[in-house]
């Protein structure tokens, strides 16, 4: 059985930054960046290089846009940054072809062997966008955050740089 631990919130809440908490306290870690390259977008590489600059440079580092093939073997203790980029992979898939992806993922996750540590967006808790796409990426997203949640052993959330761990604290609802 895995050891899944979720962590979500919103942009800037300090999410990234408690998952790589978390997995400091590991020997071995592989850090899977998902996200695809932008060699042109300075905000974006911006943002890439101050999470590189916090991570141990002990961490092995894998960078790629599809999570699946990370997951189906056991690799060892991951941290997974983020869940938007896997999104962001299956936009243009139909909903048929994103159901059977999200199932992949949850099955590969589910047997996993080892620990790992999943960061997640949190979206739709304010600006609902005025584009298909956004409203996709946001649904998409917190279905698999809310499947993911079900599977996991622990879940948190960060806000304004703080962690609330979830699971004590919470009413499942039915």
């Amino acid at each position: 059985m895995s050891h899944i631990i979720l962590v979500s919130g919103g942009a800037k809440s300090g999410k990234s930054e408690f998952a790589e908490y978390l997995a400091s306290k590991e020997k071995n870690v592989t850090y899977i960046a998902l996200s695809e390259n932008r060699p042109n977008d300075k905000l974006w590489n911006e943002k890439v290089k101050a999470h590189q600059l916090r991570r141990p440079t002990r961490w092995k580092l894998i960078e790629t846009e599809n999570l699946i093939p990370m997951i189906k073997v056991d690799k060892g203790v991951l941290l997974v940054d983020s869940l938007g980029g896997f999104i962001v992979n299956t936009l243009k898939n139909k909903d048929d072809e994103w159901n059977n992806c999200l199932n992949k993922l949850l099955d590969y996750l589910s047997s996993y062997k080892s620990k790992i540590i999943i960061v997640g967006e949190q979206t739709g808790w304010g600006l609902v966008s005025e584009y298909e796409v956004g409203n996709l990426y946001t649904d998409r997203l917190g279905i698999c955050l809310k499947e993911i949640t079900k599977i996991s052993k622990e879940n948190w959330i960060t806000i304004n740089g703080k962690a609330i761990k979830l699971d004590d604290m919470f009413f499942e609802i039915p």
